[in-house]
């Protein structure tokens, strides 16, 4: 399987989410063909969610909840900053929805 240069996947999620009424925005530009891309929802109340590319039991690309439903923006914080010590080719993309729509169109998983 061919994979998406990480820019086009970013520009897309974007995309997706902008027209479906949300905000959307890269706040880290990370290596443009093959940088992680970490996806923060945040539902304007004081929390948010945090997910990243995995793979499932099949070894198929999916995206999984790296924190619980609603945990605080500020824990979320301390874990990016964990995250881009290690990583510096990371992208950061943030979607700001009420509703807490992630706007991923692989499978999501949570094994929290």
């Amino acid at each position: 399987m061919n994979l998406l240069r990480s820019s086009i996947l970013v520009q897309a999620l974007i995309r997706r989410a902008e027209s479906n009424g949300a905000f959307a925005m890269v706040r880290r530009h990370g290596d443009d063909d093959a940088g992680s891309v970490l996806v923060l929802v945040n539902t304007l109340d004081g929390y948010a969610c945090l997910y990243g590319p995995s793979r499932d039991e099949d070894f198929n690309r999916v995206w999984e909840c790296l924190s619980a439903p609603q945990t605080t923006e500020s824990a979320i914080e301390e874990t990016l900053k964990k995250r881009l010590r290690v990583d510096p080719d990371l992208w950061v993309v943030e979607i700001e929805d009420k509703k807490g729509r992630h706007f991923l169109t692989e499978k999501v998983i949570c094994r929290q």
